[in-house]
């Protein structure tokens, strides 16, 4: 029975997909109350895999849907650290969003996709085999095309096709990766890399650089990031979705399992793989801080921002060592709830005020305090300022560069910090410290029904963001967590 248990994951955001397509817009109040309770009962379910994971118990579904090419679903230790993250942002991403939109035109179309987005990336996480991990890693692109051109405005119509140029093309050359290796040395399953001696070197080299290059587009690694911007014509609920958990973080996600289970670590680094790959995340990083700094709209200033953050985790990936490993990892988690923090708030400022650009944000400490009180935990964060939960990856990053004695990873993570700090302070500036601008009167942010759904979300995670940091070496903190795993021999 237990071995159902993945299937579970995957089966609850598919009904809340479903109920919210058939739910006509004059039972919203049905089709809200469904996907909220969905989102609770799988967080719960969530809770008990974590019991059981922290006894060491793997929960597996095998399938063969073709010959010599089975579907597996696992849910193992590091599958449950992304599992968790999503599970978690779906429910508070899902009262956000009903909050922001209250009653509009295809709420119905957005909310089912919305929840196939979350089905996807608990595929993406729970998936046990390259191919699986394809099929979710493309489900994904198709769930979340529709969220990205929901306004149907030419702006997002633009979006939307240059994301899925960006996007196919990625999954193509992925593809291509994956059946090249698997003709030559058989399935490719996320428990232990296969035997890569019988290999040519040369052709190793090629397909790492296929798979990487593949998923390095949803991570937005240099030179494939231009689709991120851009997909910021989306509603807030998207972008803090994409941000967070959902195109950007399987692109990573993908990158740690491609690095640790089927080339392995040892691999990667006698190919001599790992150094260029530190590089070019760290190019990635420099540079999206860099245009980040440019940005006066809040939402491309937070995207730039991401195609930076992002490549910490690929930069940990790539460095040899416990102590990288547990910060690429950590930061997986740090960075979704810090993230989805900023453009909840951003998108609350945005609704609320009518704030899109940094020039307009005079006073708006005053007028939205709580809003913005979560907006500067995360921003502080995002800079690596302690206790916030940035500290702790950026810490532990730092750590392990010098472990693999790469001193330099040092001067890329202050380098960024410096840049994280000229993109987020003058925005907490103007915001406290300045007057407002024009005949803008507080807002009474915490009254008034569904409307203080679209503040005390933010506030959750930012708390959330804060807690990370201040209880890491708590039991069942995202530290520990990953700890455990690491401690266990996973990423080595």
């Amino acid at each position: 029975m237990t071995a159902f248990l993945p299937l579970a994951l995957l089966t609850l955001p598919l009904v809340a997909a479903l109920i919210s397509f058939a739910m006509p817009e004059a039972r919203a109040v049905w089709r809200d109350a469904s996907n909220i309770l969905f989102a609770l009962v799988k967080l719960a379910l969530v809770g008990f895999l974590l019991l059981q994971a922290q006894g060491g118990v793997d929960f597996e579904w095998r399938y063969e849907f073709l010959p010599g090419h089975d579907f597996v679903l696992r849910v193992d230790a590091i599958a449950l650290l992304f599992v968790t993250l999503s599970t978690f942002l779906w429910l508070i991403a899902t009262i956000y969003a009903i909050a922001y939109f209250e009653r509009g035109p295809n709420l119905a179309r957005f909310f089912g996709f919305f929840n196939l987005c979350v089905l996807s990336a608990t595929g993406v996480a729970i998936s046990g085999t390259a191919i699986t991990f394809f099929l979710f890693y493309e489900l994904l692109t198709l769930a979340t095309w529709p969220l990205v051109v929901h306004k149907g405005d030419e702006k997002s119509l633009t979006a939307g096709r240059v994301y899925l140029t960006y996007t196919l093309a990625g999954s193509a050359a992925f593809l291509a990766g994956i059946l090249w290796l698997k003709a030559l040395v058989g399935p490719l399953e996320f428990a232990a890399p296969p035997d890569l001696s019988p290999v040519p070197t040369l052709t190793l080299i090629l397909i790492f650089v296929l798979l990487i290059g593949g998923l390095g587009v949803k991570a937005a690694l240099l030179p494939f990031h231009g689709w991120l911007p851009q997909a910021m014509a989306a509603p807030a609920p998207v972008s803090a979705l994409l941000h967070a958990v959902a195109v950007v973080k399987a692109g990573a996600y993908g990158i740690l399992r491609v690095v640790h289970d089927i080339y392995g670590a040892g691999t990667v680094a006698d190919l001599g793989l790992g150094l260029p790959l530190a590089f070019l995340a760290s190019a990635t990083i420099l540079y999206g801080s860099l245009r980040a700094v440019m940005q006066n709209d809040i939402k491309k200033r937070l995207a730039y921002s991401t195609v930076s953050q992002v490549s910490y985790i690929v930069l940990g990936a790539s460095l040899a060592g416990p102590i990288a490993a547990v910060g690429a990892l950590v930061h997986l988690v740090h960075q979704g709830i810090m993230k989805i923090t900023l453009f909840m708030c951003a998108g609350a400022l945005a609704n609320r005020l009518h704030i899109k650009a940094v020039t307009e944000l005079d006073g708006a400490g005053r007028l939205m305090p709580v809003t913005m009180a979560s907006f500067t935990i995360g921003a502080l964060g995002m800079i690596g300022v302690p206790p916030v939960a940035g500290f702790i990856s950026k810490w532990y990053l730092g750590s392990g560069g010098l472990e693999a004695g790469d001193a330099w990873v040092i001067a890329v993570l202050a380098g960024s910090s410096l840049l994280n700090s000229a993109y987020f302070l003058p925005l907490l500036y103007r915001a406290w410290l300045l007057p407002p601008q024009g005949d803008h009167a507080p807002v009474a942010e915490l009254t008034g029904g569904w409307n203080r759904m679209l503040v005390l979300p933010a506030a959750v995670t930012a708390l959330a963001s804060l807690g990370a940091g201040l209880f890491a070496s708590f039991p069942f903190s995202p530290l520990e967590w990953v700890s455990l795993i690491v401690d266990a021999g996973y990423l080595r």
